[in-house]
Order: C-alpha cells, then sequence, then structure tokens
C-alpha cells in the first residue's frame, strides 16, 4: 500500500464509529478553542503595551535622576534639603538632586551613553484656542524615537524649529475644534507663569492629536523640542541665578544592541556614578509580567483540557483497533508491514487531533474577534486597544501542538496494531 494509500484510508478510517470520533473531537475542541483565546488575549495586550511603550519612549532610552545623598539610618523620614526634589521611581517616591549642566557632561561621558537631554519641568497655566475658554493643562517633551498613538496629524518634530504641540484627543472638542482632523495645523496659545510671577503667552501650532494610552501619553500636551525650549526660558525669567538651569532629570540615548544585559550593565555604570537609570520597559515591566502570569495560568487549564481530550484518543483508538483485528491480520497477511500498519494508526489520531485544533482555532478566533470588538467598545477610552488579538504563527503553533498531542496519544493504539499476529487476528472473532 502506497503512502498517500496508508493517508487515504486514514482519514477515511476516521469515521467510521462517528458518534466516538465526534466525542473525541469535541474534547479536543474545547482545549484548542481554549488555548486560541488565551493566546489572543496575551497577543493583544502585549501588542497595547508595547505600543505604549513606543509612545512614552524610545526602546534605547532611559530616564535618569542624580540619587540625593544617602538617607540617615532608619525609617524616619529624610531631612529637607533645599537643593534636593522628588520623583517617582516605580511605586516609590525617591528623593533626587537638581541636575545642571556639569551633570549633563558627566553623562555624556558614561560608556554607552550616545546623547543626553535635559528634561525641563514646565508648569503651564492653560490653554486656549483663539479667544475660547481657557482650560487647565499640562505639558511634557517629546523624544525622539518616541511614537504618539495619534488620532490625526503627525509626530512633534524634535528637528524643527517650528513651536509645535500635540494635543490629547479629549481637548479637541473643549478648544472648539470639530474634529481630531480639523485642529492639526491651527494655532493655539499656552499660558505660564514666570519666575518674576509675571504671565506669559506663547502661540503653538497644533501638530498631532494623540489618543491616550497607559503610559500616560496622550493626556497631556507633548512640546516638541523648540517649544519646550522656548517654555522654559520663559518660565526661568526672573529666577535667581543659582536657580536657573536646574533640571530635575535628563534622558539619555544608548546604543540598542537589543540585549538586556548591554541595559543591566549600564544602568550599573549610572548608578556608579550616582544616578538612577529606568527606561520605559522597566516602569511597564511588572504589569507585562501580571499580564503574562495571568495568561499562562490560563493556558495552562487549556493545556490540561488537552490532555484529557488525548485520554479520549487513546480509548477512541484502542476500541478501533480491537474492533478491526480480523481487518488488521488481513492487512499484514497481504503483505503490509508493521511499519504502516502504526503508521495507518497514528495518522488516524494525527486527524482527529487536526480536526479538533482546527475547529478549535477557527471557533476561537471567531469568537474572540467578537468579543474583543465588544469589549474595545467598552474600553473606549484606551483607542487602539485590541483585547484579543491573534498571531497567524500562534495560531498555527496550537494547530501544530495539538497534533503532537494527538499524534502521542495515538502512539500506544498504533504500537499494539502493529504488533498483531496476523495468524492470530484472522481467527479473531
Amino acid at each position: 500500500m502506497r503512502t498517500i494509500d496508508v493517508i487515504g484510508s486514514a482519514v477515511s478510517n476516521t469515521f467510521r464509529s462517528k458518534t466516538r470520533t465526534l466525542l473525541t473531537i469535541l474534547a479536543i475542541f474545547i482545549g484548542a478553542f481554549t488555548l486560541t483565546i488565551t493566546t489572543g488575549l496575551g497577543t493583544g495586550i502585549n501588542r497595547y503595551i508595547d505600543d505604549t511603550v513606543a509612545s512614552v519612549g524610545a526602546s534605547n532610552g532611559m530616564t535618569v535622576s542624580k540619587n540625593a545623598p544617602d538617607a540617615p539610618t532608619g525609617d524616619g523620614p529624610r531631612a529637607y534639603d533645599p537643593n534636593a526634589s522628588t520623583t517617582r521611581q516605580g511605586p516609590t517616591l525617591t528623593a533626587v538632586e537638581l541636575m545642571d549642566d556639569s551633570d549633563v557632561t558627566a553623562l555624556r561621558a558614561i560608556d554607552g551613553v550616545t546623547s543626553v537631554t535635559p528634561i525641563d519641568a514646565i508648569t503651564l497655566d492653560w490653554v486656549r484656542h483663539g479667544d475660547g475658554t481657557q482650560y487647565q493643562a499640562a505639558i511634557g517633551g517629546f523624544f525622539s524615537g518616541s511614537a504618539l498613538q495619534l488620532a490625526a496629524g503627525a509626530q512633534p518634530s524634535d528637528t524643527s524649529s517650528e513651536l509645535q504641540v500635540a494635543i490629547p484627543a479629549n481637548y479637541v472638542d473643549s478648544l472648539g475644534f470639530d474634529d481630531a482632523a480639523s485642529a492639526v495645523g491651527q494655532t493655539i496659545t499656552l499660558g505660564l507663569t514666570d519666575g518674576a510671577h509675571q504671565a506669559q503667552q506663547v502661540d503653538a501650532t497644533v501638530i498631532g492629536v494623540a489618543n491616550p494610552s497607559l503610559g500616560g501619553a496622550g493626556t497631556t500636551l507633548v512640546a516638541n523640542t523648540a517649544l519646550s525650549a522656548n517654555l522654559h526660558d520663559l518660565q526661568s525669567t526672573g529666577l535667581p541665578a543659582a536657580q536657573q538651569g536646574q533640571f530635575r532629570q535628563a534622558s539619555i540615548r544608548f546604543a540598542d544592541s537589543g540585549n538586556a544585559q548591554d541595559v543591566t550593565a549600564l544602568k550599573t555604570r549610572l548608578t556608579d556614578a550616582g544616578y538612577t537609570g529606568q527606561t520605559v520597559a522597566d516602569q511597564l515591566g511588572t504589569f507585562k509580567t501580571v499580564i503574562d502570569a495571568i495568561v499562562v495560568v490560563l493556558n495552562a487549564f487549556a493545556i490540561i483540557a488537552l490532555l484529557a481530550a488525548s485520554f479520549g484518543i487513546v480509548n477512541t483508538l484502542f476500541m478501533s483497533v480491537q474492533e478491526r483485528t480480523r481487518e488488521i491480520g488481513l492487512m499484514k497477511a497481504m503483505g503490509m508491514g508493521s511499519g504502516k500498519v502504526f503508521g495507518l494508526f497514528s495518522l488516524e489520531a494525527t486527524f482527529i487531533g487536526f480536526l479538533g485544533s482546527a475547529i478549535g482555532a477557527a471557533i476561537g478566533i471567531g469568537v474572540g474577534s467578537l468579543v474583543g470588538n465588544a469589549l474595545g467598545k467598552v474600553l473606549s477610552n484606551l483607542p487602539g486597544l485590541h483585547l484579543i488579538a491573534f498571531d497567524p504563527l500562534s495560531v498555527l503553533g496550537i494547530v501544530l501542538l495539538v497534533m503532537a498531542i494527538a499524534f502521542l496519544a495515538g502512539t500506544l493504539p498504533a504500537l499494539r496494531a502493529a504488533r498483531q499476529d496476523p495468524i492470530e487476528s484472522l481467527r479473531y472473532e
């Protein structure tokens, strides 16, 4: 019997006992369906986190602060230092020293650092369009390599001399624009108070409208380098000379080798120099770890369901071998080798696994897409979030995994069939 004939025979024999086979396929379907949904959940959330990381900062960027002098021994509060400030390092509020140009020089000298950009803390009083209502607003800088999740427009340019700003999507209606697209190219006015307590105003061009994301991007105004420098200069007007040119944090860029050990080594060198470095991935890392852990647990339940289904395959094929004992004896008497008999029953098991996994994956994609779209409408405050998304390679991996489990489950019955003695089999009643 040719190989193609063995495959055809295996497919046709699968449905000799339709009820038993369908129940086995149903058990496999449940496991494959669950595994497809849980994998899609992990893919969707992790894609959104990756987009969020891109919107907050470049993969080869790091926020650096200068460590304050060590606190006194004990759990009491730290003594007030007029030259120190505070910044949030993960879940904790950490004291840091204010930085100046000497720190920029020191950071540039650290091995691995390619560029340093001071992060100027700018406090806006209000924002308005034309002669409209003034609204409270916060503003931050835009760093090269970042990518805001845009509803319209373009990314702010760190090389343009034009004063550019990206506004949050929820400011569009308030500022009097018809929609996000109509806001792009318009001029808005930013108001702030300088160091001499005098009101200052700056006009800037709306370059883009940003959707909100997990990292906080898209919830504040985002200024390009030229606008940030202009606002900082105005805010510093009237300050004592000793307070000018100071900043709390700096953004550094480093060569992105893709090796996590290189990033860890850079953090160590920063620590040795008296600084603390934190990537965007560090800030969102805990959240991503929790999501991955939940997905692993859910996948474990799906795997358990598949293992339970594998016993159904074993039972189905053992029954098939017993029912077809005389047929097996006849095939071997006519010259069919033990290897092909083994292959025949192994292919039956694999085909059952393929049917269950393919149907489970297909329905899982359909149901997951519907549920994901429905949840996307509920979570409309996070545009761009597709809670359940599917990667073709992951789905293919699920199908192949289930087929492998089915093949292994069919090994024992297939071996039993291959070892049948043709004479004894033909005598079987």
